[in-house]
Order: structure tokens, then sequence, then C-alpha cells
């Protein structure tokens, strides 16, 4: 058998005369290839494992012939593979077919022929080994396929929570600066944290996507940015402004939208559009364009609903706090008018959950 294999080989031989078994063991011992014999079917099986590499089987035997032998080996999924020889003095061409058919992969007639034996058996442990590096490789690479893959999905994880804290840390900044801007009256120091989660619900509630509500959520706070530039003496002044004071306390709209505009952050873009347009009204009276109806965005109307709302229901250094049944009434005189109504009616049928925010976030 010259080179027998590419590798030594180990094969099964099987048949039920003693004399056929130590032929074969000692033809194919003779080129270098270890052997295991069985005399049965169920013998065989009994035998078979990862570690034989070809089948030499008989098919004439009582019990469990050949046929039914090869046709239960082919049923193990990890030996679909397995080469087999089927040896046998059956001539007729059914049963070469039959051979085949229950997944024998050559033949070998007895009497047996050393050479016969050597360059079969040679050609399919070539085979054999030929298709356990094919399969070896292909289990390699899964392995470092998964392997990339695992190392890819950390990457995201880790690229994913650093999006998310750079996030945290940005709102955070944002909540911070909006801050400033109310920090200066020390009865508003939640007025943003009421006024951002009154406009979630309304824009919730008014049937807005989730991702709309998370945005104005996070934008509404900075409405009142702008008033970082208006002078203490008319932001905190206990009475009425006059008409040259209030022409300044309306520029703090244009100024907040001058703050946060030419930003490439949706957040900031939005914020900057509710800073201009949170004090423009329905029916077009409002400041600082005089916007009337739809033409005013959206979120400048549901902020107008909610910063009303907390600015009437707190302390002010020029007002005490009005109930919220008082309040609600006032703002009902500008349903239509200041409010768009459709906006003011879902705030009311949302009165519950605007108290809890309020009670949760009180001064």
């Amino acid at each position: 058998m010259n080179a027998a294999a590419d590798r030594t080989g180990k094969i099964l031989v099987v048949d039920d005369e003693t004399v056929n078994r130590k032929v074969l063991e000692g033809l194919l011992r003779s080129h270098g290839l270890e052997c295991v014999s069985a005399d049965s079917g169920p013998a065989a099986l009994a035998l078979l494992d990862q570690s034989i590499d070809l089948v030499l089987l008989d098919i004439m035997m009582p019990g469990m012939d050949g046929f039914l032998v090869a046709r239960a080996i082919r049923e193990i999924p990890r030996f679909t593979e397995l080469p087999i020889i089927m040896v046998t003095a059956l001539s007729a061409k059914e049963d070469r077919l039959r051979a085949v058919e229950v997944g024998a992969n050559d033949f070998i007639a007895k009497p047996i022929d050393a050479t016969e034996l050597s360059v079969r058996v040679t050609s399919l442990l070539r085979m054999k080994h030929y298709h356990d590096e094919v399969k070896d490789y292909q289990q390699h690479l899964e392995q470092m396929v998964s392997e990339k893959t695992k190392a890819l999905r950390d990457a995201l994880m880790e690229l994913e929570r650093a999006r998310l804290a750079t996030e945290r840390a940005h709102m955070e900044t944002i909540r911070k600066l909006s801050a400033a801007a109310e920090y200066k009256d020390e009865d508003t120091a939640s007025h943003i944290m009421r006024m951002s989660r009154y406009c979630a619900v309304i824009a919730e509630h008014a049937g807005l996507d989730s991702d709309s509500v998370e945005l104005i959520l996070n934008s509404s706070p900075m409405h009142d940015i702008g008033k970082m530039g208006i002078p203490d003496a008319i932001l905190l002044k206990p009475g009425k402004l006059d008409a040259q004071e209030w022409e300044v306390m309306r520029r703090h709209t244009i100024m907040g939208a001058n703050i946060l505009g030419d930003s490439s952050a949706k957040c900031l873009e939005t914020g900057a559009v509710i800073a201009l347009t949170h004090h423009e009204k329905w029916d077009g009276s409002g400041y600082p364009q005089g916007l009337a109806g739809e033409d005013i965005p959206l979120f400048g109307r549901i902020c107008a609903v909610a910063d009303v709302f907390d600015a009437l229901t707190t302390r002010r250094p020029y007002k005490q706090p009005l109930t919220n049944d008082q309040s609600i009434e006032i703002m009902a005189q500008g349903r239509g008018t200041h409010f768009d109504p459709r906006l003011f009616d879902v705030f009311v049928a949302q009165r519950q959950a605007i108290e809890a925010i309020q009670h949760e976030y009180r001064d």
C-alpha cells in the first residue's frame, strides 16, 4: 500500500468469519494501518467512534447484514462522511445499487486482491484525510468568526456605553446651563424640571412618538436660557415692568435662540426653536415674531402651555403663587387665543399626571 494514505489510518474490519478478518487485518497492518475488528453488525456499531477512518464491511452476515450496518452508520450524524467499503461475493447489479443506496463508497469483491485493497483503501483514506482537513479548517474559521464577532460586539457595546456616557454628560451640561438662567431667582429652582416634564406629558398624550417626547423633555429646559442676557434689575424687579423694560425682557427669546442656534446637535437645535417661540400666541399676539396658529412650531406651542401653568402656580419676585384651580381657570380664558386649543385640552385631561409632577418637583 506504499503510502497507504497521507497519514496512518484506523480501519474497522467487520466480518463474521474469523479467517476473513485475520486476512484483512494482516494485509492492512503490513502497510502500517491500525485495525480493530468485529464479528457482527452490533459489535461493529459498538466499536464505532471518532478514531475510525474507514470501515471494511462484509455484506453476508447473519442477523444484521452489511446493508443494515451501513444504513445504521449513516444514520449517525457524525459518521455521514465516514468511508465504507463493502466486501462482497455478490456480483448482481441490484446488490451493488442497494449498497450505494445505503451509503457505501466503494466495493471489493471476494476473494480479496491485495493490490485492489491497497488502491481502494488508500484512495478513501486520502479522501477522508482531506475531508477532515476541510472540516477542521471550517471549524477554525467558525471559531475565528465567532471570536471576531464577539470582539466586534464587545467593541460596539463599549462604544454604546461611551456614547451613553457622553450623552448623559451632554444632557447634564444642558441642564446646568438651563438652570443657570433660572438660578438668579431662588423661587424658580425647580421650574425647568417641572416644565420639561409637563411638556413631555402633553407631547405624549397629543400623539407624538417616543423619540419626540424624549426630545422635548431634553430640549425644553433651555426655553429661558436667553434670560442670562437680561439685567438683574429687570429680571428680578418686584413690580411690573415698564414698556422699555418689557421690551428688554422680550429679547430673551431671541438671545436664547442665538445661544443655541447653529448647532449640529438635534437637542440644541430644538432648544433654539423652543426658546424663540414659547411666547408666541395662537392668535398671533405673542412675541418675538407674532406667529399664529400652526405657524408656531409644535414644540413651542406645547411649551407655552407648560410654561404659563408653572409661572402661575409658583412664587415669583413680583407675585404670589395661584392655586391650580385658579391657574387653569385663567388659562382657559386663553384657550384658542393664547394657547393651541387642542394642546390645552390635552393638558387639562392630564391634570392628575401634571399635579404628580408638580408635587415631586415642588420648590
